[in-house]
């Protein structure tokens, strides 16, 4: 048991510190690289760190325990992925868990907390754009930025952080910070809003469940993959794979869906001017209700297609 850096009057916590002397993907990801993709090819919760005598899956299980983590030198990709996510694959219910929080005394590479959901990260160094699902807060701890999960801060408030480049009135958040980012809004399943300002990278709503995610810009493959309700509104064009195994929802693309849209799609609407589905998606004709939809969100109806 530690107290933090010596910091007299913050509570004792329990700190594992790890020292790596070249940056390692994917510390402390929850996901261990998407292994029910590879498999354990990639990664296995079971490998060990590179230089130290501690597992993958042993960082993950301290962070869920509540214990913080400090790494001492740079920091590869994928940095804290789905941190704070109980994750079905690996018997959990998918839903948020509290979980402790990372240090890292160095440079962090990029894709920091892809589909984040709880916890912090602090970072002394540079961290690489795209970032994840993630906002920087004015920082409690001298010496380090700290960042909070997008998601955690609609869902749970933004209780005495302040927030750096971003506002949020009740569960309204606009996001002006200048950054690109991956996954935003990631596993929502609140009734809020998140407004982003600016073009973002892959994967925008994954796996929401409620709420609304509005992008006032361009964005990359994969947005709304796995969709599971709410809405998610691009103001600009997305790239290719549009609603990939959307279950069901709605995605509004004002512009160019792109192509392989709704790949694998269950259920739920996608409305875009343009883009190529996948069989048995089909376009077919706006109804009243999604016109009147369309102008709620202050969008023309006229040049809209339907993609069901």
């Amino acid at each position: 048991m530690f107290k933090i850096f010596g910091k007299s009057k913050e509570p004792e916590r329990n700190i594992l510190e790890i020292k790596i002397k070249e940056p390692v993907d994917c510390l402390c990801d929850f996901t261990y690289n998407f292994h029910w993709q590879h498999k354990g090819k990639k990664l296995d919760p079971k490998w060990k760190v590179p230089g130290n005598d501690i597992s993958f899956g042993e960082l993950v299980e301290h962070l869920k325990n509540g214990g913080d983590l400090k790494i001492e030198g740079d920091v590869g990709h994928r940095l804290c992925s789905s941190m704070g996510t109980n994750l079905v694959y690996f018997g959990g219910d998918g839903k948020e868990i509290p979980v402790g929080d990372v240090y890292v005394q160095g440079n962090v590479d990029t894709r920091m907390g892809i589909s984040m959901t709880r916890g912090n990260i602090y970072v002394t160094g540079n961290v690489s754009e795209p970032v994840g699902n993630v906002l920087e807060i004015k920082s409690n701890v001298n010496g380090y930025r700290k960042y909070r999960s997008i998601t955690d801060i609609v869902s749970n408030g933004i209780n005495n952080d302040e927030p750096i480049g971003f506002d949020i009135n009740n569960n309204k958040l606009i996001i002006d910070d200048g950054t690109v980012k991956d996954t935003i809004g990631a596993r929502l399943d609140v009734e809020g809003e998140i407004v982003f300002n600016g073009n973002v990278d892959l994967s925008t709503g994954i796996l929401m469940r409620k709420g609304c995610v509005k992008i006032n810009g361009n964005t990359g493959k994969n947005t709304g993959a796995l969709l599971n309700g709410g809405r998610v509104i691009i103001n600009g064009n997305t790239d290719d794979f549009t609603g990939i195994d959307m279950i069901k929802g709605l995605i509004v693309v004002n512009g160019d869906a792109g192509k392989f849209m709704a790949a694998n799609k269950k259920r739920g609407s996608i409305i875009a001017h343009e883009g190529n589905p996948i069989p048995p998606t089909t376009i077919k004709a706006l109804k009243p209700s999604d016109q009147q939809q369309l102008i709620n969100y202050g969008f023309n109806p006229r040049k809209f297609h339907k993609f069901e």
